[in-house]
C-alpha cells in the first residue's frame, strides 16, 4: 500500500501524547471498510456526537478548499444522504418503523 494512499495525521495529533485513532474509512471493492476502536465511550450517544462533529469537519474542509462554497447547500446535501442512508440501518438493526411497527422514530 503506497503512502499517497493514506491522508496525513493531524499536527495537533502529533503533538499531543494522549491523542489516538478513532476511526479509518476506506473504500474498497466500491464499499466502505472502516477500522474502529470500539469501546471509546459507555454511553452510545456519544457515537452520534461524533457524527456531528464529523459532520461539521466534513462541512469546514470543503469550505476551506472551494471559496465559492455554499456551505448551508453542502450541509442540507449531506444530511439528505444521511436521512436516505440510515433508514437502512435503522431497518437493519431493527429501529425503522418497518422493522417494529411502533411508530417510534427515534431521529425527532
Amino acid at each position: 500500500m503506497g503512502q499517497e494512499k493514506q491522508l496525513a495525521i493531524p499536527k495537533v495529533a502529533v503533538q499531543d501524547a494522549a491523542s489516538f485513532e478513532l476511526l479509518r474509512v476506506w473504500v474498497a471493492n466500491q464499499a466502505q471498510q472502516i477500522s474502529l476502536r470500539p469501546g471509546i465511550w459507555q454511553d452510545p450517544s456519544a457515537w452520534g456526537v461524533m457524527l456531528a462533529d464529523l459532520a461539521r469537519n466534513i462541512v469546514t474542509v470543503h469550505a476551506e478548499n472551494d471559496e465559492d462554497l455554499d456551505t448551508e447547500a453542502f450541509l442540507a446535501s449531506l444530511l439528505e444522504g444521511f436521512d436516505t442512508e440510515i433508514e437502512s440501518v435503522l431497518n437493519e438493526f431493527g429501529d425503522g418503523d418497518e422493522a417494529d411497527g411502533d411508530g417510534d422514530d427515534r431521529r425527532g
